[in-house]
């Protein structure tokens, strides 16, 4: 398979500005992710039989819940990331899924990272999980890059500076949501949380909103649904209880491909349950009004 450029290939991929453009930021972001990537896409046969994987697998442990895994390769990953950002912005701050961090809102760049999102999907050998970074301003979603590990495909975006996408063969994309107006032909995507309450909550959510749309996907990593908002794939994607960062990037591929974003503030944590919105911008209103009479907005706290 073909392996990236560590760069985005956009004309306009320099960076005007200084250090702290937001495409200097992207192309440090894509940079890092991509080779990342390459770490949890080479380990994964190494560490993992092809398909399935057993329960007393001791490079497998879990964190909040049972069902919450974390793998040798997840550490690794985030180890191999904060190691770059070390050598290519040693003043930043970081938060990561498995390192911690600055988790409290702070003044200036600071780094989110998700070496693994998706780790369900790795675990099992299903081919949907990502590596995940983002740098905040001000806790503001500045750049950001994804990378679709199986697909070997790299999104990403710069604040004012558009969304796109690089396929494993260099073929790039300008990214756009799709160009759907009505709720009721919308493709939808979720994800749900681990602990069973708001499994419980997050089930009956479903119920009243199935209803009122074309379907509804769970493909099992919150950074692709949003890349998928961006790529047209899906037309919209709501999950509450996510971490920062599982949207600091991908929001923002999203809002800069025309999704209207809706995110926690910077500092939320999943335990507090609040909502992740994206929505194609023809049907923004029309689901806002419609997540509103199901109760989707309300905070599900774990």
């Amino acid at each position: 398979m073909q392996s990236h450029a560590p760069v985005p290939t956009r004309s306009d991929s320099g960076s005007a500005g200084g250090p702290d453009d937001p495409r200097a930021l992207r192309d440090v972001a894509v940079r890092v992710a991509v080779t990342a990537a390459r770490h949890v896409r080479a380990r994964r046969p190494e560490v993992f039989a092809v398909t399935g994987v057993l329960a007393e697998d001791s490079s497998v442990a879990t964190k909040s819940h049972p069902t919450d895994p974390v793998t040798v390769v997840d550490t690794e990953t985030e180890e191999l990331i904060r190691g770059l950002l070390a050598g290519l912005r040693p003043d930043d701050a970081i938060l990561g899924e498995e390192g911690g961090g600055e988790a409290e809102e702070i003044k200036g760049v600071r780094w989110v990272l998700d070496p693994i999102d998706g780790t369900v999907n790795f675990l099992y050998g299903i081919p949907a999980f990502a590596v995940s970074v983002a740098a905040q301003v001000d806790g503001v979603s500045v750049a950001g890059a994804v990378v679709d590990v199986p697909a070997d495909a790299v999104y990403s975006a710069a604040l004012g500076h558009g969304a796109t996408l690089v396929e494993a063969d260099g073929t790039e994309h300008t990214l756009r949501c799709n160009p759907v107006t009505e709720v009721s032909v919308a493709l939808l995507a979720t994800g749900f949380g681990y602990g069973r309450a708001r499994r419980q909550a997050q089930g009956a959510l479903i119920g009243r909103v199935l209803p009122q749309v074309r379907d509804i996907r769970r493909v099992g990593s919150a950074a692709l649904d949003l890349c998928m908002v961006a790529s047209g794939r899906v037309d919209a994607h709501f999950e509450h209880g996510l971490s920062p960062w599982d949207w600091a990037a991908g929001s923002l591929i999203a809002s800069e491909a025309g999704a209207r974003v809706r995110t926690p503030a910077p500092h939320t944590m999943s335990a507090a349950g609040e909502v992740v919105v994206a929505a194609a911008p023809g049907i923004a209103a029309e689901l806002d009004a419609v997540f509103a009479e199901a109760g989707v907005f309300d905070p599900i706290p774990d």
